[in-house]
């Protein structure tokens, strides 16, 4: 691909920031509505958790599908197609009569939105050349989280209390039309080259243990853990995860390349991106229920409170771009490790949710974490790697990102309605109740310490994976893949 002139680089990274616009901003504007869905459908906790899980299970599942088919047919083309399936899904849930369409169709967007995110940013590491400019073309590119997140809860809110909630799924219609005819006239095509064979065994098993591990978890408070079926999914997810270990490592041209994790700041970043989004799926969700069901909040005002969370994601998004351009990821990891677990910590020991005034400083805090931590996530992941590979290097850290976010939500779900089986979750409505805000915050305790946990643990890898030993292991990963070893032959030589 010839070098692009730098006007032109800004209008890819442009048309490439809407595509994460779209998902980011369905995502925000969703948890704001829920529970309005819960009214009009009568859905229960476990529904609102699978109308946001369906979507982010599916796109996990399919990402590193969609980062080699795009390697292999063309980013531009498979980026094209993820626009046209997202916004018809879109539409298709603006229509759903009842819970279960509404789920179904939710896995159509998200077998669009597989194709937008992960394929975007392997065009812009294949734009993006340079490592400084890079880095702060990725930290525009999170900086648009924190946009759809400032944006989300406001655009949602207004148009669930003027519209009704179905009105949120209109404006991704507009927005992914415009992206389609910009990429078609702007986007270069681009593609690996050597692609790697499709992984259909890789798939299926990908597929089987992240579905039945997240059923486990959000049906195990209803159905309880000794259930047969909650054990027998838990088996399958165990039994699925081993065997796609082993498969994978056998295979020379695997789904999931395990050559990519003999870097340390890969693995770091892998691991980094799955609490930080478990934290933040969480975060959203816990925070809508109490401020709608407890607080007696309606669906503007739930949003307006969480906009100090999402302007601090929004200007320290590009602010970490550039401090990990010059400085490298570390500082950025070490202060969103320290903001997230902060965060946690002042809600789970001195609650303070009780006073307005605490509940500003939590959400600034988290915000400040959340935004802090993206850049580091996408730049650590790509850089070092060949270009030819980075469709799969940036699918697996958008991969990582949607299986945390599944399981925050999912886990944190599951913590709220099994702490507060009578009061909180299955009374939630009584809004503003001072019985049901103690029920609340009771059960939410625990679900705080896991949020903490998240950010302890993105502190200790941004100190462990990112010094001197961490970039050697950097080099050796990327030599892996330029010498061509097999993932088999890597292992045998790496125990050598």
């Amino acid at each position: 691909m010839r070098e692009l002139s730098h006007r032109r680089r800004m209008l890819v990274l442009a048309i490439c920031c809407m595509s994460l616009l779209l998902v980011s901003l369905d995502n925000t504007v969703l948890n704001v509505a829920l529970p309005s869905i819960r009214s009009d459908l009568h859905a229960s906790v476990s529904g609102m958790q699978w109308t946001i899980d369906a979507y982010t299970l599916v796109l996990a599942a399919l990402l590193m599908l969609s980062g080699s088919t795009a390697d292999r047919v063309g980013r531009k083309r498979t980026f094209q197609t993820g626009l046209v399936i997202f916004t018809l899904g879109s539409g298709l849930c603006s229509l759903a009569p009842n819970l279960e369409t509404l789920v179904l169709f939710r896995m159509v967007q998200a077998i669009g939105g597989s194709m937008l995110n992960p394929v975007a940013m392997s065009i812009i590491t294949n734009v993006f050349t340079e490592p400084r400019e890079r880095a702060r073309a990725i930290g525009a590119w999170g900086g648009v989280v924190g946009i759809s997140m400032a944006a989300g809860p406001i655009v949602g809110g207004l148009l669930v209390e003027s519209v009704g909630w179905r009105s949120i799924f209109w404006i991704n219609i507009p927005v992914g039309l415009a992206a389609l005819l910009l990429t078609a006239r702007y986007v270069p095509e681009s593609r690996a080259p050597r692609p790697r064979r499709a992984d259909p065994v890789g798939q299926l098993l990908v597929i089987a243990v992240l579905g039945t591990l997240t059923y486990a978890i959000i049906e195990a408070p209803d159905r309880g853990w000794d259930s047969p079926l909650i054990a027998t999914c838990a088996g399958i997810a165990a039994l699925g995860l081993l065997t796609l270990i082993r498969y994978e490592r056998r295979r020379d041209e695997p789904l999931i390349d395990v050559r990519f994790f003999h870097s340390a700041p890969f693995s770091g970043a892998t691991v980094v991106a799955v609490c930080a989004f478990a934290a933040l799926g969480g975060y959203l969700f816990m925070n809508t229920l109490y401020l709608q069901d407890v607080r007696g909040l309606n669906a503007l005002h739930a949003g307006l409170w969480m906009l100090p969370m999402a302007f601090m994601c929004f200007v320290c998004a590009p602010l970490s771009g550039r401090l990990v351009g010059a400085r490298g990821p570390r500082p950025s990891m070490l202060v969103a490790g320290v903001a997230i677990t902060a965060s946690g910590v002042l809600f789970a020991v001195f609650d303070v949710q009780a006073s307005d005034a605490g509940l500003l400083i939590g959400y600034v805090l988290f915000g400040l974490g959340f935004g802090m931590v993206n850049a580091p996530i996408t730049n650590t992941a790509v850089s070092g790697m060949p270009r030819s590979q980075a469709g799969v290097a940036a699918a697996v850290a958008s991969t990582s990102r949607q299986v945390g976010q599944s399981l925050g939500v999912a886990v944190i779900g599951a913590v709220l309605a099994a702490g507060a089986a009578s009061a909180a979750a299955g009374g939630m409505g009584h809004a503003a109740s001072p019985a049901a805000a103690a029920s609340f915050v009771d059960a939410a305790r625990p679900a705080w310490w896991i949020i903490a946990a998240c950010g302890a643990v993105i502190l200790l890898l941004g100190l462990l994976t990112t010094g001197h030993w961490a970039e050697r292991t950097t080099r050796h990963a990327a030599a892996l893949f330029e010498e061509g070893k097999p993932t088999g032959q890597t292992s045998a030589n790496a125990k050598a």
